[in-house]
């Protein structure tokens, strides 16, 4: 009835109207969605309560050694001094292992281990992680990525979320700060996902699977659950291993959560062109869990669902549109501690910039692969 009777006011063919149910009910779930998350505010908070526990930081590196001294002199300028720090050097070529001795040098907090030779059914930061774990010694292991700078009280509020929810792993997508034209127009886009797709606070408030983030840059697990269940060794061919880990570890039924940094934690490093490339398909791919058809549906509806509707309908209706989308950019941008006013103005090449990632996972799921870290690792 409803149909028809649109059909008969405004003229428009039936399947032109159901086009318009389904791009409007897409932007407004995805308004409710953002809504949702803005409200909720699923960010890691500071306490005043100081935390003791010995602390395991453990990081992977390879062809690194620009990059990881900043990281030590950002550790050690920490509050927070039960710490070990630990690297694993996964086959560098260049000189990140002389770098990371040197930068290790009558520190004894500071730890360098070899990585031993990657097995054929194991990815590189899989058995790297793997490795570093049986290896730490504290009661809660940070996984965190090289170019990851963590900010003073970081740890300490990071420990504390772990005890007071009980946590078997808390994921923390950290702040990007960003440097080029290439990643101010594909970087947001991630923070853009997962703020308009996923309620995040369900993550640790349903136990469903289905509602499960994670970012690979930031992991913290509890080291008892962690050894018993040997976590990295049960997805270790997986490229998406930070969000099989988190659904994982619910499955399991435990506890798990997933926050924004917040400030707390910055990922401070310059992308090239290629790896900035990488970085996003790698999180298209991780967002649909590999589901080529669903990136090309979801595409379609960001991307043409508002050339529809300038199209087909009128200015009334398009200028909704326009102000819910701008509502959810501005959500967003504040919640991620981005620009707003740089997201919005750029918001229709970033559009194309999402053309290219999926023209980019597109071509990684149908060869089954893509190339991270200068490694082939399995798509989706």
């Amino acid at each position: 009835m409803g149909t028809s009777y649109l059909h008969a006011r405004v003229g428009f063919p039936v399947n032109v109207m159901i086009i318009f149910y389904v791009v409007f009910f897409f932007l407004i779930l995805r308004f409710a969605i953002t809504l949702f998350n803005f409200i909720s505010n699923p960010k890691l908070i500071a306490v005043r309560q100081r935390q003791r526990d010995l602390i395991s930081i453990l990081v992977p590196v390879r062809n690194e050694e620009t990059n990881v001294e900043a990281l030590v002199e950002r550790v050690k300028a920490q509050d927070y001094k039960e710490y070990e720090l630990v690297f694993l050097d996964d086959n560098s070529t260049d000189n990140t292992l002389s770098k990371l001795r040197q930068l290790s040098s009558g520190d004894d907090r500071i730890r360098v281990i070899e990585g031993k030779d990657l097995p054929a059914d194991w990815s590189g930061k899989n058995y790297a992680c793997h490795q570093l774990a049986k290896v730490a010694k504290g009661r809660y292991l940070f996984f965190i990525d090289v170019g990851v700078m963590p900010q003073r009280g970081f740890f300490n509020h990071a420990v504390f979320r772990m005890k007071m929810n009980g946590l078997g792993l808390l994921s923390l997508f950290p702040d990007q700060r960003l440097h080029s034209l290439a990643e101010y127009l594909i970087i947001p886009l991630m923070h853009w996902l997962l703020l308009t797709l996923l309620p995040i606070r369900l993550v640790r408030l349903s136990s469903s699977t289905f509602f499960s983030a994670a970012s690979g840059q930031c992991m913290v697990f509890d080291a008892a659950l962690y050894k018993e269940h040997q976590w990295h060794a049960q997805v270790k061919n997986e490229m998406s291993e930070d969000l099989y880990l988190m659904k994982l570890v619910k499955a399991y039924r435990y506890k798990a959560e997933t926050l924004l940094a917040n400030g707390f934690l910055v990922y401070s490093l310059r992308r090239s062109m290629a790896d900035t490339l990488q970085t996003a398909v790698r999180g298209l791919l991780t967002a649909f869990r590999g589901n080529i058809a669903a990136i090309l549906c979801f595409v379609l509806l960001s991307v043409l669902g508002p050339v529809f509707i300038y199209v087909y309908l009128d200015i009334r209706l398009l200028s909704f549109a326009i102000g819910l989308m701008i509502l959810i950019r501005l959500m967003v941008s504040l919640q991620s501690r981005e620009s707003a006013l740089l997201n919005i103005i750029l918001h229709p090449l970033q559009m194309l910039g999402l053309v290219v990632i999926v023209l980019g996972a597109m071509f990684n799921a149908i060869r089954h692969s893509l190339i991270w870290k200068g490694r082939k690792v399995k798509a989706g």
